[in-house]
């Protein structure tokens, strides 16, 4: 781990979108968008940090045009938004794609298999995402989501997936499936209420940002991170300095050297403010 320097110059900032970035209602402060802008126009590269898709992130692409890059669904994907290209991918192998679906079967859960381009799910669990403790994601999902009626089948018209997110009733029900599946060679995390996002092993938001900073010839001790969830722990225990939101858990709190306000009060906004030494607080 990266010994924390408050002090370092920061060079470039990574951001997780869900719980950081963007509001509780999944829209953009546009105090937020103001202050990436700022940050850019003073030379610190902003960066996605996040476990989203492609796909995913269509919706705020034309309001964050001044983010070129992005570390992409947990680290699986580096990309290059400017000459809309990928920069690096991981996919996840077939056998344990196999393994970890015929698991999710067993407790009626919702499976999202995740390529470059498309975000794959069950037409039937769409329409019932609050079964899955997903109602907020349901209008992403009816709008950019490739929506099927068989997933096995639609497997055999993708050359690769890169990550796998499995959406369960119940946070016991993840633990169970969890211990069944943990020996398998991939990457876990805990996310949203009951979620596992699975990326091939060695997977992670810090692997793919320092792999991302070496790209662009920034030591991540001068990269700052901002983030709130399970998935964003790695990635601040590598930052050269890392920012907790105020509705992070404690545990990620408690690794960090800011923690500021939630993310309904444009907080990640305000850090980077901060880099840019336009506001003295977080």
């Amino acid at each position: 781990m990266i010994m924390h320097n408050k002090d370092a110059q920061v060079k470039m900032v990574a951001v997780d979108m869900d719980g950081t970035l963007l509001k509780s209602d999944k829209t953009l402060d546009p105090e937020t968008i103001r202050d990436i802008d700022e940050a850019k126009s003073r030379g610190t590269e902003v960066v996605y940090c996040t476990g989203r898709a492609l796909p995913e992130l269509a919706a705020y692409r034309e309001k964050l045009a001044m983010i070129h890059y992005g570390v992409c669904m947990t680290g699986a994907l580096i990309y290059d938004f400017a000459e809309n290209r990928s920069i690096h991918r991981r996919p996840l192998n077939r056998d344990c794609i196999r393994a970890f679906m015929a698991a999710s079967e067993e407790y009626g859960a919702m499976v999202q298999l995740l390529t470059e381009e498309h975000s794959i799910v069950r037409a039937d669990q769409v329409v019932s995402m609050d079964d899955f403790n997903l109602g907020i994601y349901q209008p992403m999902f009816q709008e950019n989501a490739t929506i099927v009626d068989d997933l096995r089948e639609e497997m055999k018209n993708h050359e690769a997936f890169l990550k796998a997110n499995v959406h369960f009733h119940t946070s016991e029900e993840r633990q169970e499936c969890y211990e069944k599946l943990k020996r398998l060679p991939m990457t876990f995390v805990f996310s949203e209420v009951s979620t596992i996002e699975m990326m091939a092993l060695g997977v992670s938001k810090a692997s793919g940002l320092e792999m991302l900073s070496k790209c662009l010839g920034i030591p991540m001790a001068m990269v700052m991170g901002i983030g709130d969830g399970n998935n964003d722990y790695d990635m601040l225990s590598k930052a050269g300095i890392a920012v907790a939101m105020g509705n992070a858990g404690d545990r990620l709190k408690s690794i960090c050297d800011y923690v500021t306000e939630d993310n309904d009060h444009n907080r990640a906004g305000k850090a980077l403010r901060h880099v840019c030494h336009l506001s003295n607080s977080l």
